[in-house]
Order: C-alpha cells, then sequence, then structure tokens
C-alpha cells in the first residue's frame, strides 16, 4: 500500500513585513486563513496528515483556530520550532532572537514525519493543480535521491505593493534543478522584470520558474539535513542573524550529485501577502474563486 504523504506547514515566521500574524489572519469570504485552503487542496490531492511548525507563543492560539475544523478530516500533529531544537548546549547562542531559518524548522519535525513529504509556507496560497501534481509525485514517484519542487514562472509571484525576493533556478535539459540563486529588490518596471539587489540591475525572463517554498521530499532527507546543519551551526556562531535555508539543502543535495529536484510544472495560481497592502487583493481573488465552484461555500463543512 502506498503511503498517504505528509503535509508540513512553516508557520513559525514573524511576519516582519507584513506588520502582523499572517498565519492565523483571515482572507476568505467565512474568514479562512490562507492556510486552510493549502490543508484543504492538500486532503483532496491524497494527503493523510498535516504538521504544523509554530513557535511556543503562537502554539495555543493556532491550535484554538484549526483543531476545531481539521481533527475529524485529517490526521493533525504540532512542532515546535525554537532557538534551543537541535542546538546542543555548548552552541547556544544566548543573544539570538531570529528563527534559524526554513531548513531548521523542517528539521525540528524529524520526529514527526515518517512519510515522503510536502513543505509549503504558511502564509502562501498555491493552488489546487500544485497540490494534485506534488501529492501524485510523492505517492509515486520520490526516491531518497529524487526530490522535487514546484516551479511558478516568475511573472506570476510578483508584488504589486512593493519589491519581492524570489529563488530563481537554473534548469538542465531534463527540466531538473541545477541550482537556485536568491534574487532580492524585484519588481516590474514596464515591460521587464528587473531585480535591482546585490548592487546590479539583473532581468528576468517573464517564465523563469522561482520557487515559493513548495518542496517534496523522501523521509531520509532529514539525515542530509541534520548532517548540513550540524556544519552549519560551528561555521555561524559569531553571526546572530544566519538562516539555514531549504535552497542550502537543496543546492548542497544537487551539487554533492546526492539527490536530484524535478521542478514540477503545477505552479499556476500564485497569492501571498508580503505586506498589508496585499491583503485586499488576496480577499478579491479568493472571493472569485469560491464564486467559480472551485471551492465550496464552507471548507469544511
Amino acid at each position: 500500500m502506498t503511503q498517504k504523504p505528509t503535509l508540513v506547514v512553516l508557520a513559525a515566521g514573524m511576519g516582519s513585513r507584513y506588520g502582523g500574524n499572517k498565519q492565523i489572519d483571515g482572507f476568505g469570504p467565512g474568514g479562512e486563513t490562507i492556510l486552510e485552503y493549502s490543508i484543504f487542496d492538500a486532503i483532496r490531492a491524497g494527503f493523510g496528515k498535516v504538521v504544523f511548525i509554530v513557535r511556543e507563543e503562537i502554539l495555543e492560539v493556532a491550535k484554538e483556530k484549526f483543531v476545531p475544523k481539521l481533527e475529524s478530516k485529517i490526521e493533525v500533529d504540532w512542532v515546535i520550532q525554537s532557538l534551543d531544537s537541535f542546538v546542543p548546549a555548548e552552541l547556544k547562542q544566548a543573544d539570538r532572537v531570529k528563527p534559524f531559518g526554513t531548513a531548521h524548522a523542517v528539521l525540528c519535525a524529524k520526529d514527526a514525519v515518517k512519510e515522503p513529504f510536502a513543505v509549503i509556507n504558511a502564509d502562501d496560497f498555491y493552488g489546487k493543480e500544485a497540490f494534485e501534481v506534488l501529492g501524485k509525485f510523492l505517492s509515486s514517484k520520490v526516491r531518497p535521491d529524487l526530490h522535487a519542487m514546484v516551479g511558478y514562472a516568475i511573472q506570476n509571484v510578483l508584488s504589486e505593493n512593493g519589491t519581492v525576493s524570489r529563488g530563481v533556478c537554473k534548469t538542465n535539459e531534463k527540466g531538473q534543478l541545477i541550482g537556485m540563486t536568491e534574487r532580492t529588490s524585484i519588481a516590474r518596471e514596464r515591460e521587464k522584470i528587473l531585480s535591482r539587489g546585490e548592487g546590479e540591475v539583473i532581468e528576468i525572463a517573464e517564465n523563469t520558474p522561482v520557487s515559493m517554498n513548495f518542496w517534496g521530499f523522501h523521509q531520509e532527507v532529514f539525515d542530509d539535513i541534520e548532517q548540513m546543519w550540524n556544519t552549519f551551526l560551528p561555521a555561524n556562531l559569531e553571526n546572530l542573524k544566519s538562516e539555514f535555508y531549504i535552497p542550502t539543502v537543496a543546492n548542497n543535495l544537487i551539487q554533492s550529485g546526492k539527490a536530484a529536484f524535478e521542478i514540477l510544472p503545477g505552479g499556476k495560481t500564485w497569492f501571498g501577502v508580503t505586506y498589508t497592502e496585499d491583503k485586499p487583493v488576496v480577499i478579491e481573488a479568493l472571493k472569485k474563486l469560491h464564486e467559480s465552484g472551485e471551492y465550496p461555500g464552507d471548507l469544511w463543512k
């Protein structure tokens, strides 16, 4: 019997640019969070469990928000990402405030996940097709040496209210990921999409695939992540703002020849809330999806 994949939700972020806790903010017609749509789409794509990775201080609020809606629909588990998680006493950074980043968050779920799994941000809307294509991959194709990422064309993942940062992908002739570069200060300027970060202006082609942090992994990746983490931590002891990211893990696995990453083509619809001004845009987009019948009037009836 094929194991049902698990959905791992990164919900420990600070939401600093947005100015609030966007993970539990309401956007749908019935006050639904963006995350509820992802979980709804995951359930209909065959996922069997959702694991929330949260900070201790939002655990109770998150449970109140999600448990009553989900308990009869999908298995739910909770994992805390703290500054002490997977950090030996002698490597603790007493003055650190910032979380250690997305790959550290995934590592925190090591004991809760025993099957192939997807990783998503709590505050991004990924679309039904993305869950379908990744659910299929995780149920039939994933291997310890083959993982996946859902790719989104950069033209579809910009904000009208400011610049964004995106992981811009390089691919080989098989459409596999061969590397990713984090580009910052990206915005559309007239007919062009330009990145003005890193002290240079770079034009990015409209259909270039980028990562929106929607990954699919074989469960054996936890051992690889832990090995990299054990190298990262002592190397960054003096840097209180250093972060250990999923793209770093992906790049390391690819460059070492240990694993390949398929870029899956399911990224048709995306929206998210980077800035407070993005909220009305998301509310309107969700309203239209309900009206078109993509989602029922009440997600959890």
